[in-house]
């Protein structure tokens, strides 16, 4: 009858050579296993630092996104009604969403039925879906909405680029732009990133009285109310870059909040 006392058992295999079959596999597997459980934990155990990480870059940004629009950093040290907060809404509706908040927006967003497909004609930014829900930022003065900064994102020339776009209370005018992310081509499109090139958005208008929008980024030299300056050398990025604020005011992104808030009903 066979042993089936597991320490005689382990012992057997032990006192076998190195270079045994059974041997080497029984290392090859504890080796596998304890690689597998050992990146398992530091990703468990890194993901809460990872998470920080993110959101403490995310909110420097946001501070200086603030310190760069004009008269911003005047109305946040001089009035005490002026409150920035976070809220997640429904890009669908224009409204907060429901039951979703910024601490579970990951994992609402990890449920693909809260993506919205979209055709090639509605895809201008490159995205290929848009998600439901977006946690956005609000600076109120006196309860009404003084800024608001909405994320972005879209493919640029050699990659995805994210940002946060800052519009003013009117909800006509941008206020500025930070780029959080880019794998654009360096001494090129990667001038987007400069601070020189950012400030042209503030001030810039998206549409016209009649509602048609009319952004972009110019081929030089800002020449209207509703151009930025373009980069030198850089046509692919300018024209993402474009198409990534005009699909994220408009209306497949943040239009209906825009419009809620023009209403006095966000």
């Amino acid at each position: 009858m066979a042993d089936l006392n597991p320490i005689r058992a382990w012992q057997r295999l032990l006192a076998q050579p190195n270079d045994s079959r059974g041997k080497t596999v029984l290392v090859a597997v504890l080796t596998a296993l304890f690689c597998t459980l050992l990146v398992s934990g530091a990703t468990v155990v890194l993901r809460p630092v990872q998470t920080a990480n993110r959101a403490a870059e995310t909110q420097a940004r946001l501070e200086a996104l603030l310190a760069a629009i004009p008269g911003m950093s005047e109305i946040l040290e001089a009035s005490e009604d002026a409150v920035l907060g976070t809220v997640v809404v429904d890009l669908d509706r224009g409204r907060a969403a429901q039951g979703i908040t910024p601490g579970t927006l990951e994992t609402a967003l990890a449920d693909t039925a809260n993506w919205t497909a979209l055709s090639p004609e509605e895809d201008v930014a490159g995205i290929g879906s848009r998600p439901d829900f977006a946690q956005i930022y609000l600076l109120r003065e006196g309860g009404a909405v003084a800024l608001m900064i909405l994320p972005i994102s879209g493919a640029g020339f050699n990659g995805a680029i994210d940002a946060m776009l800052a519009v003013n209370g009117d909800m006509e005018t941008i206020a500025g732009i930070a780029i959080l992310s880019q794998s654009e081509t360096p001494g090129l499109g990667a001038r987007i990133e400069e601070p020189a090139w950012q400030a042209s958005f503030a001030g810039t208008r998206w549409q016209d009285a009649s509602g048609e929008m009319r952004f972009e980024v110019a081929r030089g030299r800002a020449a209207s109310e509703f151009e930025v300056d373009g980069i030198t050398g850089a046509t692919r990025t300018s024209s993402a870059m474009e198409r990534i604020v005009r699909f994220w005011l408009g209306p497949k992104g943040y239009g209906p909040l825009i419009a809620a808030v023009k209403r006095g009903e966000f």
